[in-house]
């Protein structure tokens, strides 16, 4: 197992793609936070169902006092905290909309929950994995800033500056033995996406199935590899880098 005896916590762990992500992570031994503002006690619970530790951490992750509370939690748990997974997002909510129709609000509200959040959190953990000299940060962008996707423009924004605070943190953090890495995938067909985007998910991602070289749905269980080797040992020279998890739709 990969992961054994590390604590990781998963912020947006409840449902969807962190769910799956947390059940992975859990699936390879590690001991799982599932970080999320909505219940995700069902989430974990499925976990210790099946034999693997998990706590349920309620967490705004655009909240710096809420962000330090689920990372004491976690280490109050677990003894410390090993990996993290930066996967809470506006995503499935935000309204496909030309750039000059987003309102101040919007555009905030996307900016304090997909860059805040990733900063709140890598800040929250940094002394406990740099007093240990090591540590896994993982934080899941998108392909979409790529491609500056203009009818979504906070959330491609808010993604591209995902991809430079990764760059960031693995500079400051690495010579604390802390690997810092993003993954970016494109829509994907996840348990929120479906509820929330119903039959407009079939429209949005139409195009993109001709674009790619595989040319079908992108499932949450294609990504869940590439969290799994950032998090792991094989990826402890890796920092700074994202990879395009997208079935050959970008390359760079």
């Amino acid at each position: 197992m990969r992961l054994k005896d590390r604590a990781v916590i998963v912020t947006g762990g409840g449902r969807g793609l962190g769910k799956v992500y947390a059940k992975a992570i859990a699936a390879e031994g590690g001991r799982v936070a599932v970080a999320d503002i909505i219940d995700g006690e069902g989430a974990a619970r499925e976990i210790r169902d099946s034999g693997g530790e998990a706590i349920y951490v309620r967490a705004d992750v655009s909240d710096e006092s809420s962000v330090n509370a689920m990372v004491e939690a976690t280490v109050a748990r677990f003894g410390g905290v090993h990996g993290l997974v930066n996967n809470a997002a506006i995503c499935a909510e935000v309204e496909y909309r030309p750039i000059d129709q987003i309102t101040v609000a919007e555009w905030d509200r996307v900016m304090a929950v997909n860059v805040r959040g990733v900063w709140l959190a890598a800040k929250a953990v940094y002394p406990h994995m740099k007093a240990k000299g090591a540590g896994k940060i993982v934080n899941i962008t998108s392909v979409v800033p790529f491609f500056g996707y203009p009818v979504i423009p906070h959330y491609t924004v808010s993604k591209g500056a995902v991809v430079t605070l990764t760059k960031v943190l693995a500079r400051a953090m690495g010579k604390d033995g802390i690997c810092v890495n993003a993954i970016g995938p494109s829509l994907t067909r996840s348990e929120s996406m479906s509820s929330i985007r119903g039959a407009a998910f079939d429209e949005e991602e139409a195009p993109l199935l001709g674009m790619r070289c595989i040319a079908r749905t992108q499932y949450p269980e294609d990504i869940v590899g590439a969290v799994l080797f950032f998090l792991s040992d094989e990826s402890n020279f890796i920092l700074g880098q994202t990879l395009i998890v997208d079935g050959g739709l970008y390359m760079h």
